[in-house]
């Protein structure tokens, strides 16, 4: 073999290694910072890696934010209408978290199954709900409607058997007496006024 070849092949082998190394270093940096969403349901069932950092999200609990003495650490059960995990996250929140809102946090689960946030984020808008805890909860209300019952996003129980009818916020609307409630809750009488609001 002449040197002028040996030198290029050698150069071109060089190369090949090069790229090799540079594409295992980018993939296992990918590896390390992928981080899984997990619904409440798929952490209680064990699903969730316990060393790894991952995604959780679901509805805030109604009545179950606790602020710890410290001041700073705050306590929350996050459910997703069949399961429930308990969060700790330490730091302030995001204004607009509250009960009742969606929530996606990160971190990992602690040996007694609760999960120790470095962040949470909250919905932006009225409108928005995180496309994994919007999939999550939907799942969740096609298993509890499979069961029998009607529940809203929040696992409220909507009674339609009984004639009467609840709106978002769990107020009654009476249809079957023949009256009507706008979104105030004003009643709106449709047999006299036809659909004029008082």
């Amino acid at each position: 073999m002449n040197p002028a070849r040996r030198k290029r092949l050698i150069l071109i082998g060089l190369m090949v290694a090069g790229v090799a190394i540079a594409v295992g270093f980018a993939l296992n940096a990918f590896n390390q910072n992928l981080m899984f969403f997990y619904s409440p349901s798929e952490v209680a069932s064990g699903e969730a890696p316990a060393d790894h950092t991952f995604r959780l999200g679901g509805l805030v609990t109604n009545g179950s934010v606790k602020r710890l003495p410290n001041g700073l650490t705050t306590r929350f059960d996050v459910t997703d209408n069949t399961r429930t995990v308990t969060i700790e996250y330490t730091g302030i929140l995001p204004d607009l978290f509250r009960e009742g809102q969606g929530i996606v946090a990160h971190g990992k689960l602690n040996t007694d199954g609760v999960f120790i946030a470095d962040e949470v984020l909250a919905k932006h808008d009225e409108n928005y709900m995180p496309p994994e805890v919007a999939d999550a909860l939907k799942k969740s209300h096609e298993v509890n409607s499979a069961a029998g019952g009607r529940e809203d996003a929040l696992g409220r129980e909507v009674n339609s058997a009984a004639g009467g009818r609840e709106d978002a916020l769990g107020r009654e609307v009476n249809s079957a007496a023949g009256g009507r409630e706008d979104a105030l809750g004003r009643e709106v009488n449709s047999a006299t006024k036809q659909g004029a609001t008082p």
